[in-house]
């Protein structure tokens, strides 16, 4: 038996003796099949057990379990790490073992129970730091814990008013780790430990305060996974041979709202941080592809001129837009500060939920053939929140998705039970989904709806909770690498993409990791590719 099946296997006598089990820190493979610059893949596993009552079906066994195994979603990111199932959801019923116990009351059987317990595996990404880590000890929620919302949140989070407002999702904010949980487990650990030291057989008897407890410490277990040595590209011969429609490379780029009014009030779009994203986006992208134009819009604008006070502004580009807002230049010399505050708001206002349509063409030589014409696309939009026609638009019309702006829990439009195989071009696809615990939401159940998965289909995902601060730049340096003449692989992708270290992000990294990728064919040095100006 390894030490990680043995860290695993001392769970049960821990939490019901008190006796913390002496789980090994020592070193594991750095191996791993996801691509990152932060992070590393790990197989992660624990154990836990419920209570039932003894006619319980397997539906109602299997109800218990998931509840108890979501609750590791918060001990998790609390950690900073992050696995692939949604929710944790994933167990195997076939792997149940069944204990008959009786509960004591007061030293006296009152009644019987039934004691399941089973073990979690998934896949897992953690940070460089934990590469040589192979456990860490967290803590699991237990029983009727919704019920009890008011005490985790007390004993077990940060107590802020942002926990408090995930009281119907308590296990997202459960952290095992701050001080106060620790004190909270032990407390009840030890009572718990005292009422078995009364019980003549407790293998097979348990008391009322073993069977409602809240807590239970657990140990995870961190194996290495068998990975790639190979630098990894995406397809690039086939996105610049055109995917979803020959011809062209097409880009979205899908932008949420980030901030939402108080209740009673309106927010205007421009002040939400997301409409600076947008335009920060556009103006790295703009700085490196001065030639992409406005070709069209979706409501229909013309987004060139624009009236204030009576007085009309033409000519505007979307590099106006960025100068207006972000160093105010570029204004016409008449207005005043009041005008232009009025002008700024008109331009937000025409961007805010339409799609703007760049273009420029560029030639493109893959494996030294002649060159051909390629139209770039990028199809822009800005205020998306939970309305799924957005989202389906950019993943059924292009060849890179792009988006930025809340998870919603994964229950929102991007959740993969929203979609179809209909819904996805069954030609190569890069999806780019940068926003919280993306890699567990919005990951590996997308492959499925490709009729060869992770051939036609690469993911980048974060394994944590992102900064919309800064993610603008972040996509539009992301794009320019991808654009480039230069064929850029997803290691260095993943560096344009951050801006951990600079001025523009808070510097909290969220383990963006590339999945589906191990598959990719392409190479330069097997088929370069030059792209160049038109002429």
């Amino acid at each position: 038996m390894n030490k990680a099946t043995i860290c695993s296997a001392a769970l049960l006598a821990a939490t019901l003796t008190g006796i913390g089990p002496g789980c090994s820190h020592d070193p594991v493979s750095t191996t791993d099949d996801l691509t990152s610059v932060t992070a590393r893949e790990r197989q992660l596993s624990f154990e836990g057990y419920v209570y039932v009552h003894p006619d319980a079906s397997d539906a109602e066994i299997l109800e218990s379990v998931r509840s108890q195994t979501r609750s590791a979603f918060g001990a998790l990111v609390t950690r900073n790490v992050m696995v692939s199932d949604r929710e944790l959801a994933n167990v195997d019923p076939s792997a149940f073992v069944k204990e008959p116990v009786a509960v004591f009351e007061n030293g006296e059987a009152a009644y019987e129970s039934l004691r399941v317990r089973y073990t979690y595996t998934d896949r897992a990404v953690v940070p460089k730091s934990m590469s040589n880590r192979s456990s860490m000890r967290l803590g699991l929620l237990h029983g009727d814990y919704p019920s009890q919302a008011a005490r985790i949140l007390t004993e077990c989070s940060l107590n802020t008013k942002d926990e408090h407002e995930m009281k119907d999702s308590v296990w997202y904010v459960f952290n095992p780790s701050i001080n106060s949980c620790v004190a909270a487990m032990k407390a009840e650990r030890d009572v718990i430990a005292a009422q078995r030291q009364t019980l003549a057989e407790p293998e097979t008897q348990v008391s009322t305060e073993e069977l409602e407890r809240l807590y239970i410490p657990m140990t995870a277990s961190l194996a290495a996974v068998p990975g790639s040595d190979r630098q990894l590209y995406p397809e690039y011969d086939r996105l610049w041979s055109g995917g979803v429609e020959q011809g062209k490379l097409k880009i979205t780029l899908l932008n949420g709202l980030i901030d939402h009014a108080a209740p009673g009030q309106t927010m205007h779009p421009i002040d939400d941080p997301g409409y600076w994203e947008t335009l920060s986006e556009m103006e790295v992208i703009l700085e490196q592809h001065p030639d992409l134009k406005i070709v069209a819009t979706d409501p229909p604008s013309d987004m060139s001129t624009f009236t204030v006070d009576g007085q009309t502004i033409s000519g505007v580009t979307f590099q106006s837009f960025i100068d207006w807002e972000f160093y105010d230049w570029g204004f016409p010399q008449w207005m005043n500060q009041s005008q232009k505050l009025k002008l700024r708001k008109l331009v937000a206002e025409r961007i805010t939920r339409r799609w703007i349509t760049f273009a420029k063409q560029v030639h493109v030589s893959i494996d030294d053939a002649p060159a051909k014409p390629v139209t770039i696309q990028i199809d822009l939009f800005f205020g998306v929140d939970d309305e799924p026609a957005p989202y389906m638009r950019g993943i059924r019309h292009s060849d890179v998705f792009i988006y930025n702006g809340h998870s919603f829990i994964g229950e929102g439009p991007l959740d993969p039970s929203n979609f179809t195989k209909a819904d996805f071009p069954q030609s190569y696809q890069l999806l780019f989904i940068d926003s919280c615990l993306s890699f567990n939401y919005y990951n590996s159940d997308y492959f499925a709806f490709k009729e060869r998965g992770t051939k036609d289909l690469d993911i980048i995902t974060n394994a944590l909770e992102s900064w919309s601060d800064g993610a603008g730049i972040g996509q539009g340096r992301f794009v320019n690498a991808l654009l480039a003449d230069k064929q850029h692989s997803f290691v260095s992708l993943l560096k344009h993409a951050s801006t951990v270290g600079t001025s523009y992000a808070w510097g909290k990294d969220a383990l963006r990791v590339v999945d589906g990728e191990l598959d990719n064919d392409y190479a330069p040095k097997h088929t370069p590719i030059r792209v160049t100006a038109a002429e």
